[in-house]
């Protein structure tokens, strides 16, 4: 009997040992996964703190760019020279901690925004402008994708202009009116439209974009080859290109300097759609990596005309 009590203790007090490990083991994993959720947190937050350090040294950039020379954006301005990726803890001052492995590098770039064509300048007032949607359907063709779709785009632009806002105390609109319509925000938006696909939206993406305004206009001394062929009836892609290539070496001052140009006068060719040298909407892209944590993110910058710039938004990717 005493032999069996010793047993039975013995297998008592394996099991409230084992019990014990569990319970000691489980609570030991669920701090070590607090833990590392705020450590994520924590490197998250600091992305974002770095993204916004980021945006102020564009906007500062952009700034120095309009005292050098307000009447001008070109694209070898002092804005469009990339960012390498760059270490950050070679330039920060701060107390590492015992073995760890602050690994924070930020690389970046601006793109003129008003060197891709602005889908919001297809409509007006409800109705699609037939020269706007002319420029649209001849990206589309120098793009090799079907021009009829710049119809369809127009419409999609025209009836979400046309959506009458609410009428006071809340009330919805006249039944005329549609109760819902897709409005255009980014590129990708385009999917709603039949006929757009995935990959005709990668071959558009760096020629279109959609700003909060309408009425922008194109800066001939940053548009692609494709949409200065677009936007002048009857110029090639080719001989787009030669001016492209020739505005590298000397810009384009003045309207009437990129009237001038050997390409135009030679056949009489002007532009169909409003134009100028000069941009106020800028893209700004940046890449930051902090140890184990990534962010991409795209920025819309304006500056105004004292040079003074803000942010639009910011789009995390």
């Amino acid at each position: 009997m005493r032999r069996r009590q010793r047993g039975v203790a013995v297998v008592t007090a394996l099991l409230l040992t084992t019990l014990a490990v569990t319970i000691v083991a489980s609570l030991f994993w669920q701090q070590q996964v607090q833990v590392r959720s705020m450590e994520n947190q924590r490197l998250q937050l600091q992305t974002r703190w770095i993204v916004r350090g980021a945006l102020d040294l564009s906007r500062l950039v952009l700034y120095q760019d309009h005292l050098d020379s307000q009447l001008v954006t070109q694209a070898g301005g002092i804005w469009a020279m990339p960012l390498e990726e760059t270490r950050l803890d070679d330039y920060i001052e701060r107390e590492r901690a015992e073995a760890e492995n602050f690994n924070a590098t930020l690389s970046g770039k601006m793109i003129d925004a008003q060197s891709r064509y602005n889908l919001a300048n297809l409509a007006l007032n409800g109705k699609p402008k037939p020269e706007e949607v002319t420029v649209f359907e001849r990206l589309l063709t120098n793009l090799r994708l079907d021009p009829s779709l710049a119809q369809a785009v127009a419409k999609l632009v025209a009836d979400a202009q046309s959506v009458q806002p609410p009428q006071q105390g809340g009330q919805p609109p006249p039944p005329s009116v549609p109760a819902k319509v897709i409005s255009l925000l980014r590129v990708e938006d385009l999917l709603a439209v039949s006929g757009f696909t995935p990959k005709t939206i990668e071959q558009l993406r760096d020629f279109v974009i959609i700003l909060p305004v309408r009425g922008t206009k194109l800066n001939v001394n940053t548009v692609p080859a494709e949409l200065m062929s677009a936007m002048i009836d009857k110029l090639s892609v080719s001989e787009a290109a030669a001016m492209v290539n020739a505005r590298k070496r000397v810009y384009y001052r003045d309207t009437q300097t990129f009237l001038s140009s050997s390409q135009l006068t030679a056949a009489s060719l002007k532009p169909m759609v409003d134009y100028d040298v000069k941009s106020s909407y800028f893209l700004a892209y940046s890449r930051v990596r902090l140890d184990r944590a990534a962010l991409d993110t795209q920025s819309l910058l304006e500056r105004a005309g004292n040079g003074i710039t803000t942010v639009v938004w910011i789009r995390e990717n």
